[in-house]
């Protein structure tokens, strides 16, 4: 009784701050979204931008550029960049692998190929016609590697990672091959394959909110069973958990939530990687809150990288995930320098 006193304090402080960082993150989300909003290659005055927001008349090109380029593409920025930091954090704690991400499981390897086979078996050329050929393409990949790592007593971490990189090289030398023959698919893929948040509208982000919302809830209700595997899966037996079903659970949230960032913005690299070690720094190893911080933190980064993209080529642009890249891989070094443990 002595000693659990002075502990209530210090957990009822230590979660008012989580709390508050929280709020903060969405703070911060807001900013991204004002910035994404009211910066880009052309430049338009501030009153201009709040006039097309708002449905007054003004300039038809400046009303065109906000609403039809900017907010679709804050839109889809927001949500994929929710959905693949929110999954690569139940994937990191799923694996016991601080080094995993969406492409682990397949899912960027699945979402290509089925791209690739859109374009050279269909003849789909646009961005938009691509959405539920990626999603299916991940979902079937990110199935097959769960089922090759099954074994008697279901996946472990061990057979996850490398049914994932034996699945992946599979349907990466599929891709090549399609590619190598069709020079015509090679030109139109290559633009989807570098991850951009062009030539979409808010509308595709919106047929796919109802997956989008299943997999985060069923992916934020699963941080206190993360905790428990992450002490290893004999004592989360111990602990009551039944290790199968919760890694069955998950992966049908990462299916979910990939599946669709995927379909929506293209491979993108480092989000779901970075985002959760970034989680992870700033509130500790709970995987209840990393889920909960790497929601803001994914729709921040990719927010501000499609935004950064606009400015620092002008007048043309840099995509998206040539930017998270370029971020995230200088980040992502710097935390693995400064605590050693990520990589054991």
């Amino acid at each position: 009784m002595t000693t659990a006193a002075p502990a209530a304090p210090v957990l009822a402080r230590r979660r008012l701050t989580r709390i508050l960082g929280l709020l903060g993150m969405l703070v911060a989300v807001l900013v991204a979204v004002g910035l994404s909003l009211f910066l880009g290659s052309r430049s338009i005055d501030l009153a201009a931008v709040l006039e097309a927001l708002g449905g007054r008349t003004g300039d038809a090109v400046e009303q065109m550029v906000v609403l039809d380029l900017r907010v679709p593409r804050t839109i889809i920025g927001l949500v994929a960049g929710a959905a693949l930091g929110l999954a690569g954090a139940l994937m990191q704690g799923l694996t016991r692998n601080p080094l995993a991400d969406p492409g682990l499981l397949g899912v960027n390897a699945g979402a290509s190929l089925a791209v690739v086979t859109a374009i050279a078996a269909f003849g789909v050329t646009a961005p938009s016609g691509y959405i539920w050929f990626a999603f299916l393409g991940a979902a079937v990949a990110a199935v097959l590697v769960y089922a090759v790592a099954s074994g008697r007593n279901g996946p472990t971490p061990l057979s996850l990672t490398l049914a994932g990189a034996a699945v992946t090289a599979v349907l990466t030398s599929l891709i090549t091959l399609v590619l190598l023959r069709d020079l015509d698919t090679l030109g139109q893929y290559r633009f989807w394959s570098v991850g951009s948040l062009v030539g979409r509208d808010a509308g595709t982000a919106l047929g796919l909110a109802p997956l989008l919302i299943v997999g985060a809830v069923v992916a934020l209700l699963l941080g206190r069973s993360l905790n428990g595997l992450a002490l290893g899966d004999d004592v989360a037996r111990g602990l009551g958990q039944r290790v199968g079903l919760t890694r069955a659970i998950a992966g049908a949230a990462i299916i979910l939530l990939c599946g669709s960032a995927t379909s929506l913005a293209g491979p993108l690299v480092f989000v779901g990687l970075v985002v959760p070690h970034v989680a992870r720094r700033m509130i500790g190893p709970d995987f209840r809150w990393i889920l909960a911080y790497s929601i803001p933190l994914g729709a921040i980064l990719l927010v501000l990288a499609d935004t950064l993209g606009r400015l620092i080529a002008q007048p043309a642009e840099l995509e998206a995930g040539i930017v998270v890249a370029i971020i995230g891989a200088p980040v992502l070094i710097v935390l693995v320098r400064r605590d050693r443990a990520v990589i054991r």
